[in-house]
């Protein structure tokens, strides 16, 4: 059997070899989202009616129903009017319509379920948040690609940039750095080679919406949670400082 001395050695070195492949690994640095998009009603809305019209078609949040959407302070009527875009009923979920086993055979893998995205995309690199809305804005041409599109968040992404005609086309430049001796190609920048129809500070705006939107509904009794929180955080100050006075009044005549 194994002594102790000699699994402590064979974990460090598989602690070390492990470390070592990670840190050789591509690694890209997380934009950070503007957390003010979360308290932000107009952005959120916003953020639901960019989802429902480009993303809903292969993704859904059917972890959410539509009616739950009044939170974001919009009535049933415009629900009906304006984010529903399908024969759903307001009670519905949130699915889409296309083909889970179709949409595999197209994409290679079928789009998964968008509700719970930004929390299962935090890491130690940033929150879900910031992963997503920089990987909205990662897109570049890549005719190598069966889509014509790639990303730098998500390499060799099966989906397609679905919002180029609003942020235009990339393309990546790449450029020579040296290490230990041998020389590789990098990524430097990115390159406008088509403008879209918004300009890049309005594109950020947007995809900063829609990112908000997919938090919201990854968690959409959040902000009301966290409101809570405070207020039962005052109530148990105040109380200790009752509870306190109370219990040196009991004691005060016991020797």
């Amino acid at each position: 059997m194994m002594n102790f001395k000699a699994a402590l050695a064979a974990l460090s070195m598989t602690l070390a070899l492990s470390g070592g492949v990670y840190a050789s690994g591509p690694s890209v640095q997380l934009d950070s989202f503007p957390t003010t998009k979360l308290t932000d009603q107009a952005a959120l809305q916003h953020g639901a009616k960019v989802f429902m019209n480009y993303c809903l078609g292969c993704h859904g949040l059917s972890q959410v129903r539509y009616n739950r959407l009044r939170d974001l302070g919009l009535s049933e009527d415009q629900i009906k009017a304006n984010l529903i875009l399908t024969n759903n009923k307001v009670g519905d979920l949130i699915t889409t319509t296309m083909p889970r086993a179709e949409s595999a055979g197209w994409f290679g893998k079928a789009p998964p379920d968008l509700s719970l995205t930004a929390r299962s995309r935090a890491s130690g690199d940033g929150s879900g948040a910031d992963w997503i809305y920089t990987y909205l804005r990662s897109y570049y041409i890549d005719p190598a690609r069966p889509t014509g599109w790639n990303n730098r968040v998500y390499p060799n992404v099966g989906m397609p940039h679905v919002l180029w005609e609003l942020q235009g086309q990339n393309r990546a430049e790449y450029k020579k750095v040296a290490s230990h001796g041998e020389e590789h190609m990098v990524f430097d920048k990115f390159v406008a080679e088509k403008p879209g129809s918004l300009n890049a500070a309005d594109y950020d705006s947007l995809v900063a919406d829609v990112t908000a939107f997919l938090v919201w509904a990854s968690e959409p009794a959040a902000l009301e949670r966290k409101q809570i929180g405070v207020w039962v955080l005052l109530f148990l100050a105040v109380f200790f400082v009752f509870a306190w006075r109370l219990n040196a009044s009991f004691w005060k005549d016991v020797k």
